[in-house]
């Protein structure tokens, strides 16, 4: 039994081949999420458009999505995390990273899906890049000519800034 690529742990047979072949609908967005990760993986462009909201299905450019979808090697699915999306929900976001290698080029392709519920259904509406998390320092920066806080009596330059 083959391994789902949306990472679930199950087996391709008991998690997301039911949603592709339309045997069932997904429950949650992310489950729909993980499921149209797979068809990247199976090249099934066909799932990718029927699952695109119908007002944004004439952006998806089939080719395009058909091309990156087979000349890509799909190396796992991380889901960061899921905002709403659930059963009873009627929207809901999921972030995520998609691994994948293209012309022998690791790439990591992250997004922020939007998902609504139509008529019982979910559907994709929008993908944008995540908001970067600010770093914080938490201490004070250490100056090149600053002693160094190791406590070493010399510069932070010649002593841990080496």
């Amino acid at each position: 039994m083959e391994p789902c690529p949306c990472g679930s742990g199950q087996t391709y047979e008991e998690c997301c081949r039911p949603l592709i072949q339309g045997f069932r609908p997904a429950q949650t967005a992310e489950e729909l999420m993980r499921s149209r990760y797979t068809a990247h993986v199976k090249a099934e462009i066909d799932y990718i458009v029927d699952t695109t909201e119908a007002g944004q299905r004439d952006k998806v450019d089939r080719k395009q999505v058909a091309a990156w979808s087979k000349n890509a090697q799909w190396l796992g699915l991380e889901i960061v995390q899921t905002q709403a999306g659930g059963p009873e929900d009627e929207t809901g976001t999921v972030e995520f990273t998609a691994r994948y290698r293209q012309k022998a080029k690791r790439m990591d392709h992250r997004e922020v899906a939007e998902f609504k519920k139509n008529d019982g259904r979910w559907f994709f509406v929008d993908g944008r890049a995540p908001t970067p998390e600010q770093a914080i320092r938490p201490g004070p920066k250490v100056g090149r000519n600053d002693p160094c806080p190791c406590g070493s009596g010399k510069k932070y330059k010649k002593c841990c800034g080496a």
